[in-house]
C-alpha cells in the first residue's frame, strides 16, 4: 500500500517549511559538536561550551532520572520474584527436613530414657538386660506385655522388670528371643513389699486397676498416705529396696499404691537377672575351709585343752600336798 493510500494521504507539508526545519536542526547539531569538542581547549567557543555544559548537566540529570527509576523498579520487581522463588525453595526444604526433625526428637527422648535406665545401679549390683515392650492384653483383667529379649540373653521366669522410675512387674514366660512380663496391676500378681517409714511388711495385690491393693499390712497404723512402698525381698523373688510407689487411700477406703512406673510409658524396660540372694554373694565366701586345715585346727584345740587340764591337775595336787603340812603346824 502506497503512502498516499494510507491515513496520512490528506496531510500536506509545505516544502519550504520542511527545508527550513531541516537546516535549523543541522545548524544546531553543528554548533553542539563544535561546543562539545573537548580537544579544542583554546577554542573561541570555550565560553559557549562552558555555558552549554552548565545547562546540560541538570537537563541530563532530569532526563536520566526516569532511567534510574526504571532501573530501581526493575531491581525491585526482580527481587520480589526472586524472593517468591526463594520462599518456595525454602518451603520445599522445610517439608523435607520435617521428618528428620521428628526423628531427631524421638531419638532424643529414647536416648534420655536409656540414660535414665542405665543410671540405675542396685546395691549389690545385679546384671540387667534392656528390652522394648509391647502390650499383650488377652482379657479384660490381663495386664501383660511382651519383651524382645528371652532365654538367649539370660532371662528366666521370675526375673524382676523395672523402668527408670521403679518396679514394673516380673517375667512369667520365656522363649529364645521373647519373654512375657506380668505387670504389678494384673490380677495374678502378688508382690511382698515393705513400708519404708515403718519397715512393716505387706502384700501388693493386683486387681486389674491402675493402683494395686495393699493387703495384709502388719501392725496398726503402720501405713500413712504418702509412705514409700519398696520391695521387701521376702521369699527371694525380688531384691530388697526396689522402689514401687506411694501409699494412698482408695475410694473404697482400702490402701492402694500409686505406682512410680506409671510416670512414663512402659515401652523401654530393664530385666534384672535376679534369681535368689545366693547369686549376690561371692562364691569364694561360701567355700568351706580345706579338711587338712580343719584337722590341724582340731589337733591344736585338743592339745590346748590337754595342756589346760594338766595344769589344773598339777595345781590341785600341789594344794592337796600342802594342806596336811599346814594342819600339823
Amino acid at each position: 500500500m502506497a503512502f498516499r493510500d494510507g491515513p496520512f494521504e490528506n496531510i500536506k507539508v509545505p516544502l519550504v517549511l520542511s527545508a527550513a526545519v531541516t537546516v535549523v536542526i543541522a545548524i544546531i547539531g553543528c554548533v553542539l559538536l563544535l561546543i562539545s569538542d573537548a580537544r579544542a581547549e583554546n577554542s573561541p567557543y570555550q565560553p559557549a561550551r562552558a555555558g552549554v555544559e552548565t545547562v546540560a548537566g541538570p537537563v541530563g540529570g532530569v532526563f536520566a532520572a526516569p532511567v534510574r527509576w526504571f532501573g530501581h523498579a526493575s531491581d525491585y520487581v526482580g527481587g520480589y520474584f526472586f524472593a517468591v522463588s526463594e520462599n518456595r525453595r525454602l518451603k520445599r526444604e522445610l517439608a523435607e527436613l520435617q521428618p528428620w526433625r521428628d526423628q531427631a526428637i524421638a531419638l532424643k527422648n529414647v536416648n534420655a530414657r536409656y540414660e535414665a535406665m542405665l543410671g540405675i545401679r542396685p546395691e549389690p549390683p545385679v546384671a540387667m538386660r534392656t528390652a522394648r515392650s509391647i502390650t499383650d492384653t488377652r482379657g479384660p483383667f490381663s495386664k501383660a506385655r511382651l519383651l524382645d529379649v528371652g532365654a538367649a540373653k539370660g532371662v528366666k521366669v521370675g526375673n524382676p522388670v523395672i523402668n527408670e522410675h521403679g518396679l514394673v512387674g516380673r517375667i512369667v514366660g520365656t522363649s529364645s528371643g521373647i519373654s512375657r512380663m506380668l505387670l504389678l496391676t494384673d490380677v495374678a500378681s502378688r508382690t511382698p513389699v515393705l513400708i519404708d517409714r515403718t519397715d512393716a511388711r505387706a502384700l501388693l495385690t493386683g486387681d486389674g486397676s491402675g493402683n494395686p491393693r495393699l493387703e495384709f499390712v502388719r501392725g496398726a497404723g503402720s501405713v500413712q498416705a504418702g509412705d514409700r512402698i519398696l520391695s521387701s525381698g521376702d521369699g527371694g523373688g525380688y531384691p530388697r529396696g526396689v522402689p514401687i510407689g506411694v501409699a494412698a487411700r482408695g475410694i473404697d477406703g482400702s490402701w492402694r499404691v500409686k505406682l512410680f512406673s506409671d510416670r512414663g510409658a512402659i515401652d523401654y524396660v530393664r530385666v534384672m537377672l535376679f534369681e535368689d540372694f545366693g547369686q549376690l554373694i561371692d562364691a569364694d565366701d561360701l567355700n568351706a575351709p580345706p579338711l587338712a586345715a580343719l584337722d590341724t585346727l582340731s589337733e591344736a584345740t585338743a592339745a590346748q585343752s590337754t595342756a589346760i587340764t594338766d595344769s589344773a591337775a598339777r595345781r590341785t595336787a600341789a594344794r592337796e600336798a600342802a594342806a596336811p603340812a599346814g594342819g600339823t603346824e
